[in-house]
């Protein structure tokens, strides 16, 4: 496929990303709270808090901003009281999409995304029409031409599952969620920086898009991702980068 780079798409979706840094705070910022609330907040003892953390700091967050989240959540100081949601759907050309959000109104919520699906060819699915197409688990991406021998002989050790390198040389690790904090903390003690490590949900299989229909994914994709309530977006599509 001409352009099919699966380390350019992810160094692209990461520009994306990164360029939309104000909404990404909001969203890291309720994902603090939601943390706080449900497990308490001691960094040690509850590791979803710790990774909202982690994402915090990379994010250039002033840790003012992320004490204040933390108290939210814990009950310290008022707030708004957000719930977890999950949407699953279809984009174009049948590709699979899973929508995690947090919102203090589920109604609008839903109409949202139901809006950027429909808007961009796709449609809102049924609750579990489409998870079964991922894998829960951490995952580091380690960019071309790092050591693929130093990395599988940290990741092993620490409790990793699998690590495979591609026909570029992008070395994936992959470990289960609860692991997600001790394999991180293994690669920097060795030294080792992923360009991407997250809890995620790991499309187990790809569907590849090309030209126009790759565009109008991505035009779906930035349209979720641009919703203030939706915190992550997982698709088991693949774009071509000379299209979009």
């Amino acid at each position: 496929m001409a352009g099919h780079s699966k380390w350019a798409n992810i160094q692209h979706r990461k520009g994306r990303q990164d360029a939309k840094r104000g909404k990404l705070w909001t969203k890291i910022i309720r994902e603090i709270t939601v943390a706080a609330r449900a497990a308490g907040p001691d960094l040690d003892a509850n590791p979803r808090l710790r990774m909202a953390w982690d994402k915090a700091m990379a994010a250039n967050m002033p840790k003012d901003n992320i004490q204040r989240a933390i108290q939210r959540g814990a009950g310290e100081t008022d707030g708004a009281n957000y719930e977890e949601i999950r949407y699953e759907g279809y984009g174009v050309g049948g590709a699979a999409v899973i929508i995690d959000c947090m919102t203090d109104n589920r109604q609008r919520t839903v109409s949202d995304v139901r809006h950027a699906l429909s808007k961009n060819g796709g449609n809102l699915g049924l609750d579990g029409s489409v998870v079964f197409m991922f894998q829960h688990c951490g995952q580091f991406l380690f960019a071309p031409g790092t050591s693929e021998e130093h990395v599988m002989e940290v990741a092993l050790e620490a409790g990793a599952e699998d690590v495979q390198t591609d026909e570029e040389g992008m070395i994936e690790v992959t470990c289960p969620p609860g692991d997600y904090a001790a394999v991180k903390d293994a690669f920097q003690q060795a030294g080792l920086e992923p360009e991407v490590q997250a809890v995620v949900m790991k499309a187990l299989n790809e569907t590849e898009l090309t030209g126009d229909d790759a565009v109008t994914m991505q035009k779906m994709l930035d349209a979720l991702e641009g919703l203030d309530d939706v915190q992550e977006v997982y698709t088991t599509a693949v774009l071509d980068e000379s299209d979009v």
